[in-house]
């Protein structure tokens, strides 16, 4: 316990203003969900802190856009070297405050540390085009500028990656911001802002505003007519709410919301992989990802033999608190992500699923939920439509190609899809004809810092990370030079 009450006395509470830490008078807990202790007590910001937050994005706005391009890239990878440096109380902070194994959190250290040196990098490639137009008449220069002040919401399922995936183009772009990272888990943020201070990120860059109420915070900051962007992880309908607040200033938007993502197993597959791949699409973060399998859909000659594999990996795996040697299952983030989960097996088994493992919350402390696994799941199901957001695996059947693809694009969502198959010409049908902004073809992870993330339809708008992630925060200008 010396290790955990170390780190955690050494994690900023307070707000970041300008370049102070802020306290409040108010304050609110955070909790870790494996035991229920209060483990750190955050300061919770008023509407006034969030103007002051960006009055001070505001005031930095200028001198950040005109810092050099090689200046930000070398913070941004400074600030990447110190992440590799401390990545052991990073993980831990992580796991403490959200819940996750510790492997997978030492993960997401290595994965959200990539955007900040994936970003140091595109911070000097910003490019324009210089050329003739065509009748001949003149010159033309496209060139890009930073969009400004950027108010950027972050989740609690991945405290650290969805941070840096949103902060670390933003700032290599030459736009300042104000995160407000979720309630539930506040702390990694705190930490991780401390560490672009000790990178070198001027005052008022990286302004933080943690609240027990994000409408309180929000409000104020979006109404503002000095903000000119809006970066949102969440749930739709909370990015729809958003939307409309957005709208009003004409705020350039990006938004990664829900997904229901399909993961499409035939005939044809290879079935270790198969397995393998859909562990890691299900259970990774104890199914707490927008990328998570939500519905398996399995061809009829496999499903038996792969309903029999995935259960007996299930039924292995180990429950506990994510400090623990060989946990493969942490507990959800609350109390109200249990019943979800317990709600929507019970909807499934009385539509006539089968209950193969799991099912249950488990009889201990904390917010933990057996890792389960349904078959004979039908489309009436409700986790058929909705986000489970837990450690569940639905399993349901097709016996045609194009049966496949109408029960995977059958959801208002589109972020992700999982395909797995031996047949090169059907991967490359799958890849047309399923609607989703992001495939694993044979493969279970998709996420990398190279590639543009991001989905379709009801799933968001807008893509982070890749080349196309520093494009969200630059607006393109357009000059024309006459011919004299």
């Amino acid at each position: 316990m010396t290790a955990e009450s170390d780190l955690l006395s050494s994690v900023p509470t307070g707000l970041r203003i300008g370049g102070a830490w802020v306290a409040t008078d108010a304050t609110f807990a955070v909790r870790d969900p494996a035991t229920d202790a209060v483990i750190a007590q955050v300061a919770d910001a008023t509407a006034e802190h969030a103007t002051r937050a960006l009055d001070a994005a505001v005031a930095a706005q200028d001198a950040w856009a005109a810092t050099p391009p090689r200046t930000r890239s070398d913070i941004l990878r400074r600030a990447w070297e110190i992440v590799q440096e401390r990545a052991e109380e990073i993980a831990l902070l992580m796991t403490l405050e959200m819940g996750k194994p510790l492997a997978e959190s030492r993960g997401e250290v290595a994965y959200g540390g990539e955007f900040l040196r994936w970003f140091s990098e595109e911070a000097v490639r910003i490019s324009g085009r210089y050329g003739a137009v065509p009748e001949g008449t003149g010159r033309m220069i496209v060139s890009q500028r930073p969009v400004g002040p950027a108010f950027l919401i972050t989740p609690w399922n991945f405290p650290l990656a969805m941070a840096t995936r949103k902060i670390a183009p933003a700032l290599a772009a030459g736009c300042t911001v104000v995160v407000k990272p979720a309630q539930l888990a506040p702390l990694t943020t705190l930490l991780l802002t401390q560490i672009l201070v000790d990178a070198g990120v001027p005052d008022g860059v990286v302004n933080v505003v943690t609240s027990s109420s994000s409408r309180r915070v929000s409000e104020p900051i979006i109404a503002d007519p000095r903000l000119r962007k809006l970066s949102f992880t969440g749930s739709t309908p909370v990015g729809r709410q958003l939307m409309k607040q957005a709208a009003d200033g004409v705020l350039r938007v990006s938004m990664e919301l829900g997904g229901n993502a399909p993961f499409v197993v035939f005939g044809d597959a290879d079935l270790d992989a198969a397995v393998e791949g859909a562990l890691a699409a299900k259970f990774r973060n104890i199914g707490q990802a927008c990328t998570a399998a939500n519905r398996f859909i399995v061809h009829s000659s496999v499903a038996p033999e792969f309903a029999r594999r995935v259960t007996e990996a299930v039924r292995a795996m180990r429950i506990g608190r994510g400090t623990e040697d060989g946990v493969a299952i942490g507990p959800l983030i609350d109390g109200d992500a249990v019943a979800k989960a317990r709600d929507l097996v019970a909807d499934a088994a009385g539509r006539g699923a089968r209950i193969l493992a799991g099912g249950s919350p488990v009889d201990r402390p904390g917010t933990f939920f057996e890792p389960t696994v349904l078959a004979g799941v039908t489309s009436a199901a409700e986790i058929w439509r909705e986000e489970i957001f837990g450690p569940v695996l639905a399993i349901a059947e097709f016996d045609t190609e194009d049966e496949a693809v109408r029960l995977a694009n059958d959801t208002e969502y589109g972020l992700v899809s999982y395909v797995f198959t031996q047949d090169l010409a059907r991967g490359h049908r799958m890849i047309d004809r399923l609607e989703t902004g992001m495939m694993g073809l044979n493969a279970g992870v998709v996420s990398n810092a190279a590639a543009p993330f991001g989905g379709v339809r009801q799933s968001g708008v807008g893509r982070e990370g890749g080349a196309e992630g520093i494009h969200e925060y630059l607006e393109t200008k357009y000059t024309l030079l006459p011919s004299s």
